[in-house]
């Protein structure tokens, strides 16, 4: 059986030294911090709309 290769590590962006990134670095970061806030937000929309559809199927 063939495995898969793991993942490359993905990079911390929380917590992480932000003392010797460049301002453009900085602000890329800001950038992608912002894009998986709304990536989450829609993922948690989404679940928030099944759970509660779930709900009203189980109060009939």
């Amino acid at each position: 059986m063939d495995e898969e290769p793991a993942p490359p590590p993905r990079e911390v962006l929380v917590e992480a030294d932000l003392s010797r990134l460049s301002v453009d670095e900085i602000e890329s970061r800001i950038a992608r911090l912002r894009a998986e806030i709304t990536r989450l937000e829609a993922a948690l929309a989404q679940k928030q709309a099944s759970r509660a559809a779930a709900d009203a199927a189980f109060r009939l």
